[in-house]
């Protein structure tokens, strides 16, 4: 079977190229990054933030248990 024959497209047909398609390509990307590191660093200190109020609530438990713990032996003379 014959095939049509190859028509190659004008050079008028061809989309202008944006000048400014790099640059801005380039600023997108260089966003993307940025953000991506932004959320990384938010979420290790999210992370950091937690455990150091873990620890100073930790902290204030064991404080308030000697404290009630000596009044005990206070009152009751233990």
């Amino acid at each position: 079977m014959a095939e049509p024959a190859w028509i190659e497209p004008a050079a008028d047909d061809e989309l202008p190229l944006d000048p400014h398609a790099v640059g801005r390509a380039y600023r997108l990307e260089r966003a993307k990054r940025r953000a991506r590191e932004n959320r990384l660093r938010e979420r290790r200190m999210a992370a950091l933030r937690f455990v150091v109020v873990v620890f100073a609530l930790l902290l204030t438990c064991v404080f308030l248990s000697l404290t009630v713990w000596q009044e005990i032996q206070r009152l009751f003379g233990l």
